[in-house]
Protein backbone atom coordinates (compact mmCIF):
# COMPACT_ATOMS: atom_id res chain seq x y z
CA UNK A 1 0.00 0.00 0.00
CA UNK A 2 0.79 3.28 -0.78
CA UNK A 3 1.58 5.97 2.22
CA UNK A 4 1.93 9.39 1.25
CA UNK A 5 3.95 9.94 4.92
CA UNK A 6 6.16 7.57 3.36
CA UNK A 7 6.69 9.80 0.77
CA UNK A 8 6.60 13.08 3.07
CA UNK A 9 9.28 11.53 5.21
CA UNK A 10 11.97 11.05 1.88
CA UNK A 11 10.80 14.96 0.24
CA UNK A 12 11.67 16.06 3.63
CA UNK A 13 14.94 14.78 3.70
CA UNK A 14 15.75 15.67 -0.12
CA UNK A 15 14.20 19.24 1.19
CA UNK A 16 16.40 19.64 3.49
CA UNK A 17 19.82 19.00 1.64
CA UNK A 18 18.31 21.36 -1.32
CA UNK A 19 17.62 24.36 1.33
CA UNK A 20 21.43 23.67 2.63
CA UNK A 21 22.81 24.05 -0.89
CA UNK A 22 20.74 27.00 -1.56
CA UNK A 23 22.10 28.69 0.86
CA UNK A 24 25.51 28.14 0.51
CA UNK A 25 25.03 29.12 -2.90
CA UNK A 26 23.76 32.47 -1.35
CA UNK A 27 26.73 32.84 0.71
CA UNK A 28 29.13 32.28 -2.50
CA UNK A 29 26.61 35.01 -4.20
CA UNK A 30 27.64 37.61 -1.18
CA UNK A 31 31.04 36.50 -2.24
CA UNK A 32 31.09 36.70 -5.55
CA UNK A 33 29.71 40.33 -5.87
CA UNK A 34 32.01 41.32 -2.67
CA UNK A 35 35.20 40.21 -4.59
CA UNK A 36 33.95 42.12 -7.77
CA UNK A 37 33.64 45.33 -6.08
CA UNK A 38 37.27 44.67 -4.25
CA UNK A 39 38.55 43.63 -7.76
CA UNK A 40 39.59 40.25 -6.96
CA UNK A 41 39.15 38.68 -9.98
CA UNK A 42 41.22 35.24 -8.72
CA UNK A 43 38.76 34.97 -5.79
CA UNK A 44 35.30 36.20 -8.30
CA UNK A 45 36.39 33.26 -10.91
CA UNK A 46 36.67 30.93 -8.06
CA UNK A 47 33.59 31.59 -6.48
CA UNK A 48 31.89 31.50 -9.83
CA UNK A 49 33.28 28.03 -10.63
CA UNK A 50 31.86 26.68 -6.88
CA UNK A 51 28.18 28.70 -7.94
CA UNK A 52 27.98 26.32 -11.14
CA UNK A 53 28.89 23.21 -9.09
CA UNK A 54 26.29 23.76 -6.83
CA UNK A 55 24.22 24.47 -9.50
CA UNK A 56 24.24 20.76 -11.12
CA UNK A 57 23.97 19.46 -7.39
CA UNK A 58 21.21 21.00 -7.13
CA UNK A 59 19.78 20.14 -10.67
CA UNK A 60 20.94 16.46 -10.15
CA UNK A 61 19.03 16.78 -6.45
CA UNK A 62 15.59 18.44 -8.62
CA UNK A 63 15.47 14.92 -10.69
CA UNK A 64 15.63 13.24 -8.08
CA UNK A 65 12.94 14.66 -6.26
CA UNK A 66 10.77 14.60 -9.25
CA UNK A 67 11.54 10.79 -9.75
CA UNK A 68 10.47 10.23 -6.19
CA UNK A 69 7.34 11.56 -6.79
CA UNK A 70 7.09 9.47 -10.28
CA UNK A 71 7.76 6.61 -8.18
CA UNK A 72 5.09 7.24 -6.02
CA UNK A 73 2.34 7.25 -8.69
CA UNK A 74 0.02 10.36 -7.30
CA UNK A 75 -2.88 9.30 -9.50
CA UNK A 76 -2.60 5.25 -8.62
CA UNK A 77 -2.47 6.29 -5.25
CA UNK A 78 -6.13 8.14 -5.69
CA UNK A 79 -7.50 5.61 -7.56
CA UNK A 80 -6.78 2.99 -6.12
CA UNK A 81 -8.51 4.13 -2.85
CA UNK A 82 -5.24 4.00 -0.56
CA UNK A 83 -5.69 7.68 -0.36
CA UNK A 84 -9.29 7.39 0.44
CA UNK A 85 -8.45 4.65 2.98
CA UNK A 86 -5.68 6.70 4.49
CA UNK A 87 -7.90 10.23 4.65
CA UNK A 88 -10.70 8.06 6.86
CA UNK A 89 -8.06 6.34 9.14
CA UNK A 90 -6.68 10.06 9.76
CA UNK A 91 -10.77 10.62 10.55
CA UNK A 92 -11.06 7.98 13.28
CA UNK A 93 -7.89 8.91 15.05
CA UNK A 94 -8.14 12.67 15.01
CA UNK A 95 -11.90 12.62 16.07
CA UNK A 96 -13.25 13.74 12.64
CA UNK A 97 -16.90 12.79 11.97
CA UNK A 98 -17.37 11.28 8.71
CA UNK A 99 -20.27 9.49 6.82
CA UNK A 100 -21.11 8.62 3.58
CA UNK A 101 -19.55 6.35 0.15
CA UNK A 102 -16.85 6.92 -2.24
CA UNK A 103 -16.70 9.65 -3.42
CA UNK A 104 -18.66 11.87 -1.39
CA UNK A 105 -18.19 12.24 2.29
CA UNK A 106 -20.05 14.66 5.06
CA UNK A 107 -17.16 15.53 7.54
CA UNK A 108 -19.74 17.14 9.84
CA UNK A 109 -20.03 20.31 9.01
CA UNK A 110 -18.53 20.24 6.06
CA UNK A 111 -19.17 18.06 2.56
CA UNK A 112 -15.88 16.38 0.68
CA UNK A 113 -15.92 14.70 -2.59
CA UNK A 114 -12.81 13.12 -3.91
CA UNK A 115 -12.24 13.91 -7.94
CA UNK A 116 -9.61 11.14 -8.73
CA UNK A 117 -9.85 12.34 -12.02
CA UNK A 118 -8.71 16.13 -11.45
CA UNK A 119 -6.66 15.03 -8.31
CA UNK A 120 -7.84 17.26 -6.26
CA UNK A 121 -10.67 17.43 -2.96
CA UNK A 122 -13.83 18.95 -3.08
CA UNK A 123 -14.70 20.74 0.27
CA UNK A 124 -18.12 21.91 0.01
CA UNK A 125 -17.55 24.22 -2.85
CA UNK A 126 -14.05 25.04 -2.89
CA UNK A 127 -11.87 23.04 -4.78
CA UNK A 128 -8.19 22.12 -2.55
CA UNK A 129 -4.86 20.41 -3.91
CA UNK A 130 -3.95 18.34 -0.61
CA UNK A 131 -3.13 14.95 -1.65
CA UNK A 132 -2.34 14.28 2.32
CA UNK A 133 -4.42 12.82 3.81
CA UNK A 134 -3.30 13.75 7.15
CA UNK A 135 -2.45 17.43 6.85
CA UNK A 136 -6.25 17.80 4.73
CA UNK A 137 -7.72 16.19 7.88
CA UNK A 138 -6.46 18.19 10.31
CA UNK A 139 -7.70 21.59 8.29
CA UNK A 140 -10.61 20.05 8.39
CA UNK A 141 -10.42 19.87 12.54
CA UNK A 142 -9.21 23.35 12.51
CA UNK A 143 -12.53 24.63 10.40
CA UNK A 144 -14.71 22.74 12.65
CA UNK A 145 -13.53 23.68 15.85
CA UNK A 146 -12.85 27.68 14.09
CA UNK A 147 -16.79 27.50 13.83
CA UNK A 148 -17.59 26.17 17.26
CA UNK A 149 -15.83 28.57 18.63
CA UNK A 150 -18.05 31.13 16.38
CA UNK A 151 -20.42 33.26 18.33
CA UNK A 152 -24.13 31.85 17.97
CA UNK A 153 -27.19 33.23 19.19
CA UNK A 154 -29.39 30.46 19.82
CA UNK A 155 -32.40 33.37 20.79
CA UNK A 156 -31.65 34.61 17.69
CA UNK A 157 -31.47 31.85 15.66
CA UNK A 158 -34.81 30.10 17.11
CA UNK A 159 -36.73 33.57 16.19
CA UNK A 160 -35.68 33.45 12.42
CA UNK A 161 -36.73 29.49 12.73
CA UNK A 162 -40.16 30.54 13.73
CA UNK A 163 -40.75 33.22 11.02
CA UNK A 164 -39.94 30.54 8.46
CA UNK A 165 -42.80 28.33 10.01
CA UNK A 166 -45.17 30.95 10.42
CA UNK A 167 -44.62 31.67 6.83
CA UNK A 168 -45.25 28.07 6.07
CA UNK A 169 -48.44 27.31 7.94
CA UNK A 170 -49.90 30.24 6.50
CA UNK A 171 -48.90 29.06 2.82
CA UNK A 172 -50.50 25.69 3.92
CA UNK A 173 -53.47 27.09 5.44
CA UNK A 174 -53.96 29.40 2.26
CA UNK A 175 -57.56 29.55 0.72
CA UNK A 176 -58.96 26.79 4.07
CA UNK A 177 -60.35 27.45 6.96
CA UNK A 178 -58.01 27.73 9.42
CA UNK A 179 -57.96 25.60 12.16
CA UNK A 180 -54.36 25.36 13.66
CA UNK A 181 -51.56 26.92 13.16
CA UNK A 182 -49.72 24.57 14.64
CA UNK A 183 -47.93 21.09 13.00
CA UNK A 184 -44.77 19.40 12.04
CA UNK A 185 -43.02 21.18 9.20
CA UNK A 186 -39.90 19.70 7.62
CA UNK A 187 -36.77 21.36 8.22
CA UNK A 188 -35.34 21.63 5.02
CA UNK A 189 -38.80 23.09 3.98
CA UNK A 190 -38.01 25.92 6.66
CA UNK A 191 -34.81 26.08 4.92
CA UNK A 192 -35.68 26.92 1.52
CA UNK A 193 -37.86 29.36 3.41
CA UNK A 194 -34.68 30.93 4.80
CA UNK A 195 -32.68 30.71 2.04
CA UNK A 196 -35.17 31.71 -1.15
CA UNK A 197 -32.60 32.92 -4.01
CA UNK A 198 -29.58 30.77 -5.29
CA UNK A 199 -26.81 33.87 -3.99
CA UNK A 200 -28.73 33.32 -0.35
CA UNK A 201 -28.18 29.79 -0.31
CA UNK A 202 -24.21 30.07 -1.46
CA UNK A 203 -23.30 32.16 1.27
CA UNK A 204 -25.73 29.94 3.52
CA UNK A 205 -25.78 26.51 2.17
CA UNK A 206 -27.61 23.24 3.92
CA UNK A 207 -24.90 22.21 5.97
CA UNK A 208 -24.19 25.40 7.63
CA UNK A 209 -28.00 25.12 8.61
CA UNK A 210 -27.51 21.88 9.88
CA UNK A 211 -24.22 23.06 12.19
CA UNK A 212 -26.81 25.62 13.33
CA UNK A 213 -29.45 23.32 14.27
CA UNK A 214 -26.84 21.12 15.95
CA UNK A 215 -25.21 24.48 17.58
CA UNK A 216 -29.12 24.83 18.87
CA UNK A 217 -30.10 21.17 19.81
CA UNK A 218 -27.05 21.33 22.39
CA UNK A 219 -28.35 24.05 24.63
CA UNK A 220 -31.26 24.09 26.59
CA UNK A 221 -33.61 26.69 25.29
CA UNK A 222 -36.64 24.94 24.03
CA UNK A 223 -39.25 28.20 24.31
CA UNK A 224 -39.40 31.14 21.98
CA UNK A 225 -39.11 35.04 22.92
CA UNK A 226 -43.04 34.96 22.03
CA UNK A 227 -44.02 32.59 24.60
CA UNK A 228 -43.92 29.15 22.10
CA UNK A 229 -42.30 26.23 22.73
CA UNK A 230 -40.86 24.18 19.99
CA UNK A 231 -39.60 20.44 19.17
CA UNK A 232 -37.88 18.55 16.53
CA UNK A 233 -39.22 15.49 15.30
CA UNK A 234 -37.86 12.07 13.25
CA UNK A 235 -39.57 11.35 9.80
CA UNK A 236 -39.21 7.50 8.27
CA UNK A 237 -37.57 8.97 5.31
CA UNK A 238 -34.20 9.33 5.75
CA UNK A 239 -33.49 11.90 2.83
CA UNK A 240 -36.13 14.28 4.55
CA UNK A 241 -33.77 14.71 7.65
CA UNK A 242 -30.74 16.32 8.36
CA UNK A 243 -28.01 14.85 10.10
CA UNK A 244 -26.58 16.49 13.04
CA UNK A 245 -24.12 15.73 15.55
CA UNK A 246 -25.23 16.53 19.28
CA UNK A 247 -23.01 17.59 22.13
CA UNK A 248 -21.16 13.87 22.60
CA UNK A 249 -20.43 13.35 19.07
CA UNK A 250 -23.56 11.02 18.40
CA UNK A 251 -25.55 11.25 15.06
CA UNK A 252 -29.20 12.60 15.12
CA UNK A 253 -31.38 13.19 12.57
CA UNK A 254 -33.76 16.08 12.71
CA UNK A 255 -36.57 15.98 10.35
CA UNK A 256 -39.10 18.58 11.20
CA UNK A 257 -40.31 21.26 13.99
CA UNK A 258 -43.37 21.98 15.77
CA UNK A 259 -43.86 25.01 17.56
CA UNK A 260 -46.37 25.39 19.62
CA UNK A 261 -48.28 26.94 23.07
CA UNK A 262 -48.95 30.80 22.57
CA UNK A 263 -50.55 31.59 19.13
CA UNK A 264 -47.98 32.62 16.66
CA UNK A 265 -48.54 36.57 15.87
CA UNK A 266 -50.66 37.37 12.88
CA UNK A 267 -48.94 37.91 9.51
CA UNK A 268 -49.70 41.21 7.44
CA UNK A 269 -48.34 41.49 4.30
CA UNK A 270 -51.10 45.01 3.47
Amino acid sequence: MADYEDLYKQMSSMERELRDKINSQQKLYKSLSKNMEKGDLKSWTRDLAAMRAYLKEQETLMEKMQNQVDDFGIRDYVENGDFTEQLLAYCNRLEVDVKGEYPTYEMFPFRVKIDAENLELNLDRKHVQCLRPLAFVQDVKASRDKLLKATFDPKSFIKELAGAYDLMMLKQNQGKTVTSTEGDIYLKNLYTVLTPMRRFRKDYDLQSFAFDLARLYATDIRTCEDGRKFQFGPSRNINKAIRILDQEGREQYLATILFFGTAAPELDFS
